[in-house]
């Protein structure tokens, strides 16, 4: 007489033999909120130096078999912003990239200059060496896959910093396309905050480090990478801000403007305007499943028009 178990097993075989092997399954976000990836992160510094869900952070390890390189022929490099990392960053955006057949990188950048990088804080160290970083990143990426170009998704600083390596680093000729979510292109007034940390900009730097000063409104790093117009030829553009940003201010920060006759190279999309139940804020931004659409969108033109909107509320005010 059969045990239980070995009835059970035998079902299942017969059942598998039945439906052919199983495929592999799709990536899933472990983490639904910034809060809920956050606070693991700061609970366990491994936890922040792992990869996101459907991301490598390690760039010498190739695009999965399951990519679609016909019809995403370019690697996606994701970049985190200031005092975060690609795992707290990335917990949503990343499986949604790979699930749609891109392959997907994460980068880990500019973990120096603050107590703050043992707890799993990142992009604290100067924009300058953190771009330096971003380009040795990409050329390992693209050597590996055997690419061209990439495209860069980056949040908050990750869609600032990336500029200062297409234009100082030799990043243009890489990078066919950046999509900046709630960057801070010409600085931040911090809501209001950025006069007292000029202040005491020589304590900022110890505790959190330089790169937040850096971000502020009129600095002397913004002023140099501003200089001579906000893009350059052969790269386009798409930034994707939102009315309840409180910590890049004025929001409308992030756009960029085109050069004459170029207008069709820069996209500023207000999310607001295109999802007006759209509630999220600065940290929230890559966990909105819009801004999720919006950057396919930007990706590929085809993806446009195949979604709708969907009401965002955080459960918590989050800056």
């Amino acid at each position: 007489m059969l045990s239980r178990f070995a009835a059970t097993a035998a079902v299942v075989c017969s059942l598998a033999a039945l439906t052919g092997p199983a495929s592999p399954a799709e990536p899933r976000p472990h983490h639904d909120t910034a809060l809920g990836a956050i606070v693991p992160t700061l609970l366990s510094p491994a936890l922040a130096n792992s990869s996101p869900p459907g991301a490598r952070t390690d760039p010498t390890i190739p695009c999965p078999a399951g990519t679609d390189r016909r019809a995403h022929p370019r690697p996606v490099v994701l970049v985190h912003g200031t005092a975060m990392n690609a795992y707290n960053s990335w917990n949503a955006m990343a499986p949604a990239l790979a699930d749609a057949g891109y392959c997907v990188y994460a980068l880990n950048y500019g973990a120096y200059g603050s107590p703050l990088n043992a707890l799993g804080a990142k992009g604290t160290g100067r924009i300058e060496d953190s771009a330096r970083e971003l380009a040795a990143y990409v050329e390992r990426v693209l050597r590996t896959n055997r690419a061209r170009t990439v495209d860069m998704v980056g949040h908050s600083l990750g869609g600032l910093m990336p500029r200062q390596y297409l234009k100082f680093e030799d990043g243009a000729s890489k990078v066919h396309r950046l999509i900046g979510l709630a960057p801070d292109n010409h600085g931040t007034t911090v809501n209001g905050l950025d006069t007292l940390l000029r202040a005491i900009a020589p304590a900022t730097d110890t505790a959190v480090g330089p790169s937040i000063r850096q971000q502020l409104s009129g600095s002397p790093f913004l002023t140099r990478l501003n200089e001579g117009g906000d893009t350059l030829p052969g790269v386009s553009y798409t930034v994707v801000a939102t009315t309840h940003d409180k910590m890049v201010t004025p929001y409308t920060s992030g756009f960029l403007t085109a050069p004459a006759g170029r207008s069709g190279q820069v996209d500023n999309i207000t999310l607001q305007e295109v999802c007006p139940g759209d509630r999220s804020s600065h940290l929230g931004v890559p966990y909105s499943p819009n801004v999720i659409n919006l950057t396919l969108d930007a990706l590929a033109p085809a993806h446009r028009g195949t979604w709708s909107c969907q009401n965002a509320t955080p459960l918590l005010p989050l800056p």
